[in-house]
């Protein structure tokens, strides 16, 4: 990776839709940052999502992007939520190294209700369900899937209990998704989308020191050793995770800051250094061909069940492209 200068009044301007690698050696700990911009405008205004689903679908945008552009080999990541909430389903593809795409399911019904009365947080939205990460490193290679559960609580929570229970990384998160109405020339109303993200680690040398306690049993009994589950963070850690968390959500989805301005205002007493970007863009992996090999596999019956007017019509969730196909091409 190529490093870059951090200095004040020496940082490289803001690029949106870029991932930004850093290390902070010092402090034995490295992440990623990034600003989405029409990216996540793209993929949100294609399906007009109701705003707490658009929210909530660019949070795990922002998150899957940043873990996506860790993978060092061509691939997928996928993070998918499945719950008994209003929104029902989230679901965000990565392909290496660079194309994102997402999607949500949910009650246009329950979150208009929602919405009226207030309750749109994300404990409301999603309710209780699993969030699954699974890393496809293609066809010669076996899947690797963790899961952890949605209890309630924030995508940034549920990523943490992630990274505790699968990982066993030292991870601190931070997410923001914000919504900017602006009026062009003509006056016309314009909504465009920004979402920022942080993800820092804790990867010393010594495997002691990053080893998080074990999670605590809950009620055990009485002369159970707890001890394994208390203890102070490793110091160094500490003051990363104290630092991430004094990140305001404004700062996040701030164009004007940007995010190397941002590492510098966190890091540089601490000497953090920065790499060359990796750019994301909105870019479905559908195409016709995918499509017509998927109709294929499916039996005579099913595909004359699938036929109306004359045709079988297939649109594509992620980007809403639409395929139709004679009945006689698949035979």
């Amino acid at each position: 990776m190529t490093e870059l200068n951090v200095a004040e009044g020496e940082l490289t301007p803001v690029r949106l839709d870029e991932v930004v690698p850093f290390n902070i050696d010092v402090l034995d700990a490295r992440g990623r940052a990034v600003l989405l911009g029409p990216s996540l405008t793209a993929i949100l205004d294609r399906h007009d999502y109701p705003e707490p689903v658009a929210r909530l679908l660019g949070e795990m945008t922002v998150l899957t992007v940043l873990l996506g552009t860790s993978l060092k080999f061509s691939g997928k990541l996928i993070v998918q939520t499945q719950t008994d909430g209003p929104v029902s389903l989230l679901v965000v593809d990565f392909v290496t190294p660079d194309s994102i795409r997402a999607y949500a399911r949910y009650d246009a019904d329950a979150v208009k209700a929602a919405v009226a009365t207030g309750n749109t947080s994300p404990t409301e939205m999603l309710g209780k369900g699993m969030l699954a990460l699974t890393v496809d490193p293609g066809k010669y290679m076996s899947r690797y899937q963790g899961m952890v559960k949605l209890d309630g609580s924030s995508l940034e929570e549920i990523a943490h209990n992630y990274f505790k229970q699968s990982e066993q990384i030292p991870t601190k998160i931070r997410l923001a998704v914000g919504k900017l109405i602006t009026r062009d020339n003509d006056g016309n109303q314009q909504t465009t989308w920004r979402a920022g993200g942080l993800l820092a680690q804790f990867l010393p040398e010594s495997e002691d020191r990053a080893r998080q306690k074990d999670l605590h049993p809950g009620e055990a009994p009485a002369e159970t050793d707890l001890s394994v589950y208390e203890g102070n963070d490793d110091e160094a850690w500490a003051e990363v995770k104290a630092l991430v968390g004094t990140v305001a959500d404004s700062e996040l989805i701030d164009e004007d800051l940007g995010v190397h301005k941002l590492l510098y205002r966190l890091f540089h007493e601490r000497g953090v250094r920065v790499f060359e970007g990796q750019s994301v863009v909105d870019q479905c992996s559908c195409s016709r061909d995918k499509v017509e090999s998927l109709l294929r596999s499916f039996s005579p019956e099913q595909r004359e069940e699938s036929v109306e007017n004359g045709k079988i019509s297939i649109t594509c969730e992620f980007c809403s492209t639409s395929y139709e196909f004679e009945p006689a091409e698949l035979e």
